[in-house]
């Protein structure tokens, strides 16, 4: 019975260790359709101020104030996908296409499940020039990333959380009940709770690692010249336009070496691109 008890001990604080290191500091707010709803007095500098300069369609004041209360809230170490996904379509209303798809795909890294950041980023998408076919890729990979996105990575960290909790429950039915069919029922469910539970975790990282590893970025000017070398003397490969992807897979002073979604690859400078 102590051996019992001293492996359930060992078992709860590997899985508390874990769940720990799932945690992450973003603030990710439901996203929706419609602009909060303001009542009474708007004070000056909040979202319900921009919120107001939007329905007012005064995007340029609601970008500010929205741009304003973004960079407070980096400052503070806090960031919103709903906030985010505002300013793209205050962007995208004030015809700053680059600049909106920038902001929605920056709200898209935080909640990646959401529906409505994934239809306004396609539908800004359909107004750039450039029409680039993607790459094949593996049906593994393809699986993965399409199940990992459904949620965000708070949610797969919360899922793995209580996914820990029931495999801890399975262990104790398992080393404390006398019963066989108990015993047998809770090892193998304790199995798929253990199985579930890693998937969530490598779900969760694997959000967070993409968000901390920043290689993709936006272009941001009308037209930007790609060059087969960091230099503008260099062969000039093809040109990509406002609000293209791209790929970052190196960088050489003021140039980014980027990849596209065909696969093609090049060298731009630095001041035609903003990153994600």
């Amino acid at each position: 019975m102590i051996r019992n008890i001293l492996i359930f001990i060992l078992i709860l604080c590997c899985g508390v260790e874990m769940a720990v290191g799932q945690e992450v500091s973003d603030t990710v707010p439901q996203a929706g359709n419609t602009m909060p709803i303001v009542t009474g007095t708007v004070s000056e500098g909040t979202p319900e101020a921009a919120a107001q300069a939007y329905r007012d369609r005064d995007y340029k004041e609601s970008i500010a104030l929205y741009e304003e209360i973004i960079a407070q809230g980096i400052a503070e170490d806090r960031v919103s996908a709903q906030l985010y996904y505002n300013l793209g379509n205050a962007y995208f209303r004030d015809n700053q296409l680059g600049k909106a798809i920038l902001y929605y795909e920056r709200a898209l890294l935080l909640d990646p499940g959401d529906g409505d950041i994934r239809h306004n980023l396609r539908f800004a998408q359909n107004r750039t020039v450039d029409r680039i076919d993607t790459a094949a890729n593996l049906f593994l990979t393809n699986w993965f990333r399409g199940v990992r996105n459904m949620f965000s990575s708070n949610q797969w960290a919360t899922t793995g959380i209580v996914l820990f909790i029931l495999f801890l429950t399975c262990v104790a039915v398992y080393l404390f009940i006398r019963s066989l069919w108990a015993r047998k029922s809770a090892f193998y469910a304790g199995i798929v709770f253990l199985v579930l539970m890693i998937t969530a975790n490598i779900f969760a990282f694997s959000q967070k690692r993409e968000r901390i590893r920043r290689d993709s970025a936006i272009v941001m000017v009308g037209a930007a010249t790609v060059n087969a070398s960091p230099d503008t003397s260099s062969n000039q490969l093809f040109e990509l336009h406002e609000g293209t992807k791209v790929k970052i897979r190196n960088s050489d002073g003021n140039w980014f070496e980027i990849q596209i979604a065909d696969g093609s690859v090049g060298w731009i400078h630095q001041q035609n691109l903003e990153v994600i």
